[in-house]
């Protein structure tokens, strides 16, 4: 018997394995920054081929990924078209308020315009857009409640417009109603992601000096 106790005790229990997905090591890319890429190829795919032509298959591809690997980051396609407008909108939101904050004190109404609807159009047009042209394209893709997530981000990215719209307006540069005015506004503007070419005869700056011309009678 002592010799039996002995030799269990020499016997190490074997380690158990930890549930869930396994730790990152040093060889592999920070989850982040492959999650944001998905994102950026799916939404360049879902620009080209439409989101109900675009497969997980074809998203796995561009990223060099086994055809299941995306669902490690998003439960379903369905779910990663939401990820695509609702942090694409996020990014613009918060890249907006950027371009206020570093427009000088004593700037005027003009002024704010010129800066939002250039900003506008480099997230429509610039070299970094992509999200939020999917978004003009695939609304209808989404579900009921992944359109309130989104509406609640684009509707305060608006909202942020109607000060500078009311100082128009007041001025007497802008005719139409703030309110309408904006939809008129965002209407022409995110139209331009069917008609711009970046090798065309305006560059983004042009294209806002028309738009200044055209909402606000500036000269």
């Amino acid at each position: 018997m002592a010799e039996s106790r002995a030799h269990v005790s020499l016997v190490q229990p074997v380690p158990r394995r930890p549930r869930g997905r396994p730790r990152k090591s040093a060889e592999h890319p920070d989850e982040g920054n492959r999650r944001h890429e998905l994102m950026e190829h799916a939404a360049r795919l879902f620009l080209v081929k439409g989101y109900a032509a675009t497969t997980t298959r074809d998203i796995a591809a561009a990223m060099g990924m086994h055809s299941g690997s995306p669902f490690y980051y998003f439960k379903s396609k369905s779910a990663l078209l939401y990820a695509v407008m609702r942090e694409g909108m996020e990014m613009a939101a918060a890249s907006q308020r950027q371009a206020l904050a570093r427009l000088a004190p004593e700037a005027d109404a003009h002024a704010r315009l010129r800066v939002l609807v250039r900003h506008h159009f480099d997230i429509l047009l610039g070299p970094a857009s992509g999200f939020i042209p999917v978004m003009l394209y695939e609304w209808r893709s989404l579900t009921a409640a992944q359109k309130k997530g989104v509406s609640q981000i684009k509707d305060a990215y608006e909202a942020a417009w109607m000060p500078t719209l009311a100082q128009l307006f007041d001025a007497g540069f802008l005719r139409a109603e703030p309110a309408v005015a904006r939809l008129f506004i965002f209407g022409a503007l995110n139209w331009s992601v069917q008609w711009f070419h970046a090798r065309g005869s305006h560059s983004l700056d042009e294209l806002t000096d028309e738009a200044l011309r055209l909402f606000a009678g500036q000269a």
